[in-house]
């Protein structure tokens, strides 16, 4: 991580009638920066989301986490007891793909609009429920570059119902990075094949990462999953993707 000096706040996005909670970090510069859209786990955008925020911001980025639980639990945030995953699921649940869509689409116009965002380069990152958000923010015209960090259910459903999302894999843009733990009871090593096999039957550019000995939430070190490996090695390769597509 750099010491480039940043700044912090939070911003809020209107969709429609929805205002939309968002931390923002900004490195203080006088030239445009990429930006780089963060998505929360399900809970919230929390110390650990706003602290990758900060730290993307530190590496150049104009980094903004929009808050995916605004419909159902304003400025929720919380951590991970089992009664924390409990609710954090609860909320998971009520959220419907189209309207994240449209909420990640608003936060690209935010940063085009309010901030001193580079033209054409923006990107996304997310973790958990977030990892398969990301997942369909590749879809949007506007994000050239993926990382997805043990999304689950990106095989089998989509928020709201409907067809499962890797059923849109044709239709990500840009390039995918995607990271996975290998003792990950909720991401069977079954999925994540097939995950791969229709990122090269579609020929996305893409790259795979299995981490052996990681569980679910390896990158959290909040979490007692926390892999500080197979973090760091993820870490590295986001920070290299995003300085090949996006600086």
């Amino acid at each position: 991580m750099t010491d480039r000096e940043i700044k912090t706040d939070w911003v809020k996005i209107t969709n429609d009638t929805l205002e939309i909670a968002a931390y923002l970090a900004i490195p203080v510069s006088d030239e445009p920066c990429p930006g780089v859209v963060v998505f929360q786990e399900i809970f919230g955008v929390n110390d650990h989301i706003q602290d990758v925020t900060r730290r993307l911001a530190k590496e150049g980025y104009i980094a903004i986490a929009p808050a995916l639980y605004q419909r159902q639990a304003p400025g929720f945030e919380t951590g991970y007891t089992q009664e924390d995953i409990k609710i954090g699921k609860q909320y998971k649940e009520q959220t419907k793909a189209t309207e994240i869509l449209g909420d990640i689409q608003a936060t690209i116009d935010y940063l085009n609009g309010k901030t001193p965002v580079k033209p054409g380069a923006i990107g996304c990152i997310g973790f958990c429920f977030g990892g398969h958000v990301a997942y369909l923010a590749a879809t949007l015209p506007n994000i050239k570059a993926t990382a997805s960090f043990y999304g689950a259910g990106i095989t089998t459903m989509t928020p709201g119902g409907s067809v499962p999302t890797i059923t849109c894999t044709k239709d990500i843009k840009g390039i995918i990075y995607l990271f996975f733990g290998m003792e990950d009871n909720s991401i069977p090593v079954a999925q994540v094949d097939e995950i791969e096999a229709q990122l090269e039957k579609y020929q996305i550019m893409h790259q795979v990462f299995r981490y052996q000995g990681a569980d679910h939430g390896f990158y959290c070190d909040r979490r007692a999953s926390y892999n500080e490996t197979a973090a760091q090695d993820a870490w590295k390769q986001v920070k290299q993707l995003f300085k090949q597509e996006l600086l």
